[in-house]
């Protein structure tokens, strides 16, 4: 199946999505971190059936593939100030249910490595 580039928001979208399913549990309160981002992020209500469907249909094991594709989707397309609003809704996504699992972390180290590196990394 071909791949099709996705704007930066379904990209956001996409990555919240397989953060919170990585541990294989997706509390409310992940849910409505979620929620939050779709209402900031979407001026109009918008019908998501077809992503979750696409996002739906991953094998575990495909994930961060995925991961990786739409999150380089969404730095294309986004300001730093952009991507850093996302990471912190990720690392708040991650703490809602008051558990950080290791994959949970796995995949915030992705963002992190992938998107900040060069400041992370850069001389005083």
């Amino acid at each position: 199946m071909p791949y099709n580039r996705l704007n930066k928001t379904i990209a956001g979208y996409h990555l919240l999505m397989i953060l919170s399913a990585v541990d294989f549990r997706i509390s409310s309160e992940e849910d409505m971190v979620i929620r939050q981002y779709l209402v900031n992020e979407f001026p109009f209500n918008v019908n998501l059936d077809n992503q979750m469907a696409v996002i739906s249909s991953l094998k575990p094991d495909e994930w961060e593939r995925h991961f990786l594709k739409v999150m380089d989707d969404f730095y294309d397309d986004a300001t730093e100030e952009e991507r850093r609003n996302l990471l912190q809704f990720a690392i708040i996504l991650t703490k809602a249910d008051n558990v950080i699992t290791q994959e949970e972390n796995h995949f915030l180290n992705l963002l992190f490595e992938n998107w900040f590196n060069d400041s992370i990394n850069a001389d005083p």
